[in-house]
């Protein structure tokens, strides 16, 4: 059974900084290009920054580029996304997304930033 699991949410002040982390299991992670999501109230669900399975292909929104940063252990199975300079508009549940032939979702995580 494959699972996701997000973690490291929460509540940040503007211009804080949050790292996500999204744990795999039962899927074979290297192989898997894994993207995060994240969708704010009444927005549909927009990416944010997708890593290749080797780790050496990133990809970023025009709108987090030089804040954001993703990465990966595929010895822990777990892939990583680093925000800083955080803003207001960055708060939205984010999601973890592994996908081959087939898309894998996780449970998503809440980040809000507000003074």
């Amino acid at each position: 059974q494959v699972q996701l699991v997000e973690s490291g949410g929460g509540l940040v002040q503007p211009g804080g900084s949050l790292r996500l982390s999204c744990a795999a299991s039962g899927l074979t992670f290297s192989v898997y290009l894994i993207t995060w999501y994240r969708q704010a109230p009444e927005k549909e669900r927009e990416l944010v920054a997708t890593i290749s399975g080797t780790g050496l292909s990133t990809a970023y929104a025009d709108s987090v580029k030089g804040r954001f940063t993703i990465s990966r252990d595929n010895g822990k199975n777990t892939v990583y996304l680093q925000m800083n300079s955080l803003k207001p508009e960055d708060t939205a549940v984010y999601y973890c997304n592994a996908k081959r032939t087939t898309n894998y979702w996780g449970q998503g995580t809440q980040v809000t930033v507000s003074s």
